[in-house]
């Protein structure tokens, strides 16, 4: 009888952890989503609200350059707002979720009508349990 009771007190953790980690990946997902699609509308106020404080673009070799360069959240908000960036209709693939804790990576195709990037996203959940991308590595296909 006690077997019975520990397999089904380990039964319902099981259970609650797998619930709590699908709960963040949905939750993820529609983050990534949502960052997309405000980005393919150039809102870059909607775009802002899916960013970290922290968030940065780490282009490595990107466009034909020989190097690595970082552009801040402030930077990016504004080349989506002038439609430097941003203004195509994307279709997002989120190949692989990796969650760890309070933050998460993601590996995700965009693939637009102008070009296709496939980036490593960074993620983390803030103190409003809200999941905000940190940090974006793409490679242009």
């Amino acid at each position: 009888m006690n077997k019975i009771i520990l397999m089904g007190i380990f039964a319902l953790f099981v259970t609650a952890g797998c619930n709590a980690q699908s709960s963040d990946e949905k939750a993820i997902k529609e983050t990534i989503i949502g960052f997309s699609k405000a980005g393919d509308k150039n809102d870059a106020d909607k775009l802002a609200t899916y960013l970290d404080d922290n968030y940065r673009i780490v282009m490595n070799r990107l466009f034909g350059s020989s190097e690595v360069s970082v552009m801040t959240k402030d930077i990016y908000l504004e080349k989506i707002k002038t439609k430097e960036y941003g203004g195509d209709n994307r279709k997002v693939e989120i190949e692989s979720i990796v969650l760890n804790g309070s933050t998460a990576s993601a590996k995700v195709s965009f693939v637009g009508s102008k070009m296709t990037f496939v980036s490593i996203l960074i993620l983390v959940k803030d103190g409003n349990n809200e999941w905000k991308l940190v940090s974006d590595v793409p490679v242009v296909k």
